[in-house]
């Protein structure tokens, strides 16, 4: 994927083919999107008004505390849950007003999914071959023992085709279940934790076969807790309390370094932060920076002062 030019917050994306640049499509477009989980007695409100636009061919992580909804918007997105608000349209089909049937061909043809507990994608009885022939059985694709071998020496696992499952280690298995995902050729990949039960090497490994696919045009959606992944990633997306809180973007010094194991990618600064503006023209202010105010309830102070916005303590 070619680099991104940002300005003041304002992000411009063009992706290189050949010698023209083109504008692409929009891949996931989020609209005051709400989900409300009720039972008897109580309800929850999981995402509250999240907007996100993701243009096709990007490489995108969304990171978040645990209950912020990260997980719900991914199930979304995936067609494994419906929206109770918004709007919510995934390579140009709208998953609020989707059938059954057209759910079930979405999630077949559109999104590939993989899991951080990959047993949900993996058929212990099957061979490592047979595991990824499956889902094609479903589908029309022609030469479908010649895709399954490609898929598995793009992850590296030509060696043990004919091993089955619990033979395998859990980054084999992974590594397995990513060319799952890949099997019906989906527009969209998204990864829910990936690296989340493998060792550091492992998990190096897999970031570098998405980074791969993303550079041969793959649109992919990670939901991660690993820090060090997640600043490898060129556009980082942090949701909190249901909504979008601040976008992360890899500094153009390390956009052609991802690879080098001279850098801590868990120490160093890689990325700049920018605040989002939602539609309304709110935006989350950092926890940190609040507790520095000192308030005594939730009023501030705002103003405008040499073109900055200002936020104090009314009584400071």
């Amino acid at each position: 994927m070619a680099g991104r030019t940002y300005d003041k917050g304002t992000c411009l994306r063009r992706i290189s083919v050949g010698r023209r640049q083109i504008m692409p499509e929009t891949m996931i477009q989020a609209d005051s999107l709400v989900k409300i989980y009720k039972s008897k007695q109580t309800e929850v409100l999981a995402l509250q008004g999240l907007d996100l636009t993701v243009e096709e061919g990007e490489l995108t992580a969304i990171i978040g505390n645990s209950g912020s909804g990260k997980s719900t918007f991914l199930n979304m997105i995936g067609g494994l849950d419906r929206p109770s608000a918004g709007s919510l349209h995934v390579a140009g089909s709208n998953l609020f007003t989707m059938t059954e049937k057209q759910l079930v061909l979405y999630k077949r043809n559109t999104v590939g999914f993989v899991w951080q507990n990959n047993g949900r994608n993996l058929l212990p009885y099957l061979t490592v071959l047979e595991n990824i022939m499956l889902p094609m059985s479903l589908s029309s694709q022609r030469k479908k023992k010649g895709k399954a071998l490609e898929l598995l020496e793009m992850v590296g696992m030509s060696a043990k085709k004919r091993s089955r499952m619990n033979m395998l280690s859990g980054g084999e298995q992974q590594r397995v279940a990513i060319a799952i995902a890949l099997a019906n050729s989906p527009r969209l990949l998204l990864a829910d934790e990936p690296t989340g039960s493998v060792d550091v090497k492992t998990a190096n490994y897999i970031f570098d076969v998405f980074t791969e696919l993303n550079r041969n045009g793959q649109t992919i959606l990670i939901v991660t807790h690993d820090v060090a992944l997640s600043k490898k990633v060129r556009r980082v997306v942090a949701i909190r309390d249901g909504k979008i809180s601040s976008e992360r973007v890899l500094k153009e010094a390390y956009a052609d370094r991802l690879q080098e194991s001279s850098i801590d990618w868990r120490q160093e600064d890689t990325q700049d932060e920018y605040v989002i503006l939602d539609r309304a023209g709110r935006l989350q202010l950092p926890a940190e920076f609040l507790e520095s105010l000192q308030l005594k309830d939730n009023k501030v102070s705002i103003g405008l002062h040499d073109g900055k916005i200002v936020i104090s303590n009314p009584e400071s």
